[in-house]
């Protein structure tokens, strides 16, 4: 009996491609063999190896107790059945016309039931982080005087969130929650697969993108923002393009295209990537940080009875809202809990809510809580309800720069003018 010991540390992919080597030496096996009557041949279904099995009938196996969401207790002969037709082929199943393995014996119900709980938690955070993105994209585009380098950099860093919102919504609403379509296998979802994770990366880069902005205007008095800008475009949209080939290469290559590539293989080509673009985004927090102080103690007025002026708590809160828009949060959920281990659930629960509503988290700070946007709005819903009255409004931005006055940094859109 296959065992936890058997398999030692292999991952899903090396135990899924060690399965699949033993079941085809057990078809060579098979045909050398005269079988009398009718029967069904021995395949191997991307979990489990069935064997040569009489019309009429059916072959039990095993539950994979390796499989997430599977019952590691149902491990025994009799658990996991497929059947065989009379006619000596495998049962399909009526929707799909596809040969069908019946695993829902092998279900772990509790466990089910809290990943449906998380998936509600994507699908409710993804949704409302897409129309709260949405909004933010058509406002920064409205207003002419909002236009200017740094919230073109919001508006590639929205897009990208609200793209891989969409697509991860389709994800788990198409593939995750459709085990025919997982089963099916198709090229749809694989490639659905491909893309969603170009644009998770893309979130990563302008996460970057916007750390290594502020950082560069913060540090370097004379520069140009737009040439900046350019640069970052490729940065963003162009540098994830190589990473995510090189992944899909591999996967192809070494066949880890089961399950609509559900079955994790070669992660660590998107993982080393990403937590770079988060180490750097670390750096530059810190040394913004250290700019900060120094041009605040610069000041008259940096202390106030030898405690830190309010001007300086304000810089260190605007530098804290820094964290959603520079994706460090996420160095709080780096590393998942063993499986069964009692904070697993919690860390699905904390990683869920914090991934999915991220989108909301960056559209409301740097455009629903912007004071430039505040201002426009103000401003454009005056001139409609009351038109002969026309107010004029200082323009500030719920960014570090509103505290810095002394650095050559932009405060409002009007400054790039």
């Amino acid at each position: 009996m296959e065992t936890d010991q058997f398999y030692g540390n292999l991952s899903l992919f090396e135990i899924i491609q060690e399965r699949r080597q033993r079941c085809d030496e057990s078809i060579q096996n098979s045909t050398s063999i005269p079988l009398q009557g009718t029967h069904c041949p021995v395949t191997f279904d991307g979990w489990s190896c069935w064997p040569t099995t009489l019309a009429s009938t059916s072959a039990y196996v095993p539950c994979p107790f390796w499989i997430e969401g599977f019952d590691p207790k149902i491990f025994v002969a009799g658990s996991a059945h497929k059947d065989c037709d009379e006619n000596g082929t495998w049962f399909r199943h009526p929707s799909s016309n596809k040969p069908w393995s019946n695993y829902t014996t092998c279900v772990d119900t509790e466990d089910l039931n809290v990943r449906l709980q998380v998936i509600g938690i994507y699908e409710t955070g993804y949704l409302v982080s897409l129309v709260a993105l949405l909004i933010s994209l058509a406002t920064l585009s409205y207003f002419k005087a909002l236009r200017c380098p740094r919230n073109t950099m919001h508006k590639n860093l929205f897009t990208s969130f609200a793209v891989n919102n969409f697509l991860w919504l389709l994800w788990y609403r198409l593939i995750v929650t459709e085990p025919e379509v997982i089963n099916e296998n198709g090229v749809g979802c694989q490639v659905l697969h491909v893309v969603l994770h170009y644009f998770l990366l893309t979130n990563y880069f302008w996460m970057l993108a916007e750390g290594f902005y502020l950082h560069t205007l913060l540090v370097s008095a004379f520069i140009s923002e737009e040439r900046l800008v350019r640069w970052l475009y490729v940065l963003g949209w162009v540098t994830p393009i190589p990473i995510i080939f090189l992944y899909t290469v591999l996967r192809l290559y070494y066949q880890a295209t089961d399950q609509c590539w559900l079955v994790e293989g070669f992660m660590m080509v998107l993982i080393i990537p990403v937590s770079l673009s988060m180490a750097l985004n670390l750096v530059f927090l810190c040394n913004i940080v250290r700019v900060l102080l120094i041009k605040l103690r610069a000041g008259p007025t940096h202390l106030t009875e030898g405690r830190p002026s309010r001007t300086l708590l304000q810089a260190f809160r605007a530098t804290l809202l820094l964290l959603p828009l520079l994706g460090l949060h996420y160095l709080l959920t780096p590393f998942r809990p063993p499986k069964g281990h009692p904070l697993e659930v919690i860390y699905d629960i904390m990683s869920s809510a914090t991934a999915s509503f991220q989108g909301l988290c960056v559209a409301t700070l740097f455009c629903f809580c912007n004071g430039e946007v505040i201002a426009q709005v103000k401003r454009r819903w005056q001139f409609v309800v009351f038109r002969p009255r026309m107010n004029s409004y200082t323009a500030t931005t719920v960014s570090v720069r509103q505290f810095v006055r002394s650095t050559v940094v932009p405060l409002t859109c009007e400054d790039n003018v």
